[in-house]
Order: C-alpha cells, then structure tokens, then sequence
C-alpha cells in the first residue's frame, strides 16, 4: 500500500509484472480486502525495485505530473484474450485524451462490441497502468467506472490528467 493525492492505493505482482492496481477504498482495511479478493494468495513484501518504479509513477500522475506507463511489464497470464485486447488498446490512449467504448471496440476489429469493452473495462485489475478512466461512453459521457466513487473519480483521473496535456511532456517509465 502507498499514499497517494486521492488515497491510499494498493499494487500487487508477480515475478511477471504488476497483477493488479488498487484504488483507494473507505479505508486501508478496504483497501486491502479488494485486493486480497482477488489475489488471495498475496502477501505484504517489500516491492521490487521495478514495482517501486511504478509506484512512483502512480504518485507522480495523481499529483498532476505527467506518466508514461506503456513499457511497464503487466502479468495479464490470467485474462482472457478479448479483455486483454481492450486493455492493449487502453494502454495506448495518452494521457489528456479519452476514446469511447465504440471507439475501442473498432480498434481491436470487433466494431459491435462496445457493451463487452465496457464490461471489460469494468473488471480491470490494473486502473492507472490500464486508464480504463480515458474510456468514455457515446457522445462523451462518462459512462461507468468500477473503483470506490464511481463516475465521480472517473472524472477527477480525467481532470488531473487534463492539467497534464499543458506540460512539455510525459516521464516515462
């Protein structure tokens, strides 16, 4: 678990990659709880070397700074190949910009399935390193987002990042 400018986040890995990116929840035990849902063969350790590189990085772009998180090494061996078409495609909008789920869905050769990108998007284990948040629905409207306050921190992520797109460029890691 680290701190971040909206809360408390939790990240787990592998000797693959990062697993998964938790949002802050009403507290630390919640926190916690989401992410042992998932994993519960998880344990607390200190993180890898690489693992604190994207700690940083999430850090650093909750605090208005500009991230750049395509080359992190992601351990998506348990996902599904559809939802892990929609996240390939995710992992390729920049910062400051949004595509829709329609737009998605064209992207990855299945232009009638905006409803499953939604759904994917939905269980995504990685939010930040997936920005599931840039994914919005027809006519630009927020549509859904699975993390603890809904919509609500949707559009904080996407108001945080929008400060991004005024600075000369993006850290990468």
């Amino acid at each position: 678990m680290f701190d971040t400018a909206i809360g408390r986040c939790a990240v787990a890995w592998s000797g693959r990659g990062v697993l998964a990116v938790q949002l802050p929840e009403e507290d630390d035990r919640l926190t916690r709880a989401r992410l042992t849902e998932r994993y519960r063969h998880a344990r607390e350790t200190p993180p890898t070397p690489a693992v604190e590189q994207v700690i940083a990085g999430i850090v650093a772009l909750l605090r208005g700074e500009p991230v750049d998180f395509s080359s992190v090494e992601l351990d998506m061996e348990d996902v599904a190949p559809f939802p892990r078409r929609v996240y390939d495609a995710a992992r390729r909008i920049p910062s400051g910009t949004t595509l829709s789920y329609g737009e998605i869905a064209a992207r990855i050769g299945a232009p009638r399935s905006a409803r499953a990108v939604g759904q994917a998007l939905g269980r995504n284990p990685l939010p930040i390193l997936v920005p599931c948040h840039r994914v919005l629905a027809a006519g630009g409207r927020p549509g859904g987002f699975s993390a603890n306050g809904g919509v609500a921190t949707k559009l904080r992520l996407l108001a945080i990042e929008s400060a991004h797109r005024k600075s000369a460029g993006a850290s990468a890691l």
